[in-house]
């Protein structure tokens, strides 16, 4: 009775400790992402909880009051079928405002035991002032006005607007000798300037500058037409057309001093940017293979506040003696986000060896320039020793003797040591010393 007990309570526990790992093992993950950042006060912004499993329970926004107010909530649910597999995604958006400045953390927020990261979000003062008439205005701001050739300058368009826009037209950025690329989709939110209640646009772009020197970006042109709050409609009827106005509105010029690149800076390719990682991985983690084996490998360079283009060559040009290399085209892909622009590149490299034994392959170094740090840095690789054996038909081949070292096999010592001779009678063929007749056999 005893032992039953025993075995029920042991039962018991494993069952607990299976269930804890299973609710462990299918926690739902929820991320967290916000629509821009920073933020200035006074302004909303989106933030977007995803989960790609259902979680555990609804969400709690409570712990968001603390440094922010909450406009309002919204969820939304996306089933598909791909593959023969099923895939679901469930996202809540808030809209939300700070309710003071400085460096704020968006706190974990729970859904039912399982949870979101805690996010850092920057809100700033809100420093926008109306430009003239102040129903529609642009704002344009860039950083940073003393960039270094090449490097990327982000360039933000606001639009404030407290009438309803019908229909709008808008320039894109011009530089002379620069390339202009957009960054993600445009952000819409409320704010307010000088007690006043707009609707601002945000767009932002990246532009890299491929001079030195001293550049302007010119204006931008804004033809907007917007509904008119001060005339009434001059007729009744469902063929109405509500009056309208049209505006003309420009933001200011902005001068950037494009730096040359720096005397200090030694390498041959110029390289800037914000952040850079450099990585490798290999189809074999133990970096051995076998003679006339293909071991590949697989380098990833990826580069913040750069252009694939500026991106060097991974793939070193230097023969390996008793190793063939055969290359892939490389890889080029450019992730455009709202805070800019990063470049990616990936190379990879087939090693077959045609003879066993060591290889070394030299350390690799990427020269670049940290504009945030304004210093010179070196992305590092180190050295690789890889492994290549012998392949089975080697190891097989290698084990056989050669035909011209095979000797008959010696019935016994004392036979062999006696001379021999051949000689013939019939179709019989008889070894001196063997009383047996020798039709192609041993004695």
């Amino acid at each position: 009775m005893i032992n039953f007990m025993h075995r029920h309570y042991c039962a018991r526990i494993l069952f607990g400790l299976l269930m804890l790992l299973t609710t462990a093992i299918q926690a739902a993950e929820i991320q967290v992402a916000v629509d821009r950042n920073p933020v200035s006060l006074n302004e909303s912004f989106q933030l977007t909880f995803t989960a790609s499993d259902e979680p555990d329970g609804n969400p709690d926004f409570t712990p968001l009051q603390d440094n922010f107010q909450i406009i309002s909530q919204q969820r939304s649910s996306n089933s598909s079928w791909v593959n023969g597999q099923s895939s679901r995604k469930e996202q809540w958006i808030v809209r939300a405002m700070a309710k003071q400045a400085g460096d704020l953390l968006i706190p974990p927020i729970a859904f039912g035991a399982d949870s979101s990261k805690p996010l850092k979000l920057v809100v700033s003062e809100n420093t926008a002032a109306p430009q003239g008439n102040d129903e529609i205005f642009l704002e344009v701001t860039a950083t940073p006005e003393q960039p270094y050739v090449q490097s990327q300058v982000l360039y933000t368009l606001k639009l404030f607007r407290k009438v309803q826009i019908t229909q709008a037209s808008l320039s894109e950025p011009e530089i002379k000798d620069a390339l202009v690329e957009k960054l993600g989709d445009d952000s819409t939110y409320a704010t307010q300037v000088k007690g006043v209640d707009y609707w601002v646009t945000e767009r932002k772009y990246a532009i890299f500058p491929q001079q030195s020197g001293v550049f302007t970006i010119a204006p931008l042109i804004l033809n907007a037409e917007y509904l008119s709050n001060q005339r009434q409609p001059r007729f009744n009827g469902f063929f109405n057309r509500p009056d309208t106005e049209t505006r003309r509105v420009a933001s200011k010029a902005i001068t950037l001093n494009v730096q040359a690149v720096p005397a200090s800076f030694k390498s041959p390719n110029w390289l800037s940017a914000e952040s850079l990682t450099l990585s490798e991985t290999w189809s074999d983690a133990g970096l051995q293979t076998k003679v006339g084996e293909p071991l590949t490998r697989t380098l990833t360079l990826s580069a913040k506040g750069a252009t694939v283009g500026q991106l060097p060559e991974l793939l070193g040009k230097t023969a390996i003696d008793g190793i063939k290399t055969y290359p892939d085209q490389p890889l080029l892909k450019e992730d455009k986000q709202s805070d800019g622009l990063t470049a990616r590149r990936e190379e990879k490299i087939a090693f077959i060896p045609s003879k066993p034994g060591e290889y070394t392959l030299p350390a690799l170094d990427i020269v670049w320039f940290n504009t945030k740090t304004q210093k010179m840095e070196t992305g590092h690789l180190p050295s690789v020793k890889l492994k290549a054996l012998a392949s089975a038909e080697d190891t097989q081949t290698s084990a056989q003797p050669a035909a011209a070292d095979v000797q008959p096999e010696q019935p016994n010592s004392q036979i062999a040591a006696s001379p021999i001779t051949v000689t013939s009678s019939g179709d019989t063929l008889f070894w001196q010393g063997c009383r047996r007749p020798w039709r192609w056999a041993g004695c």
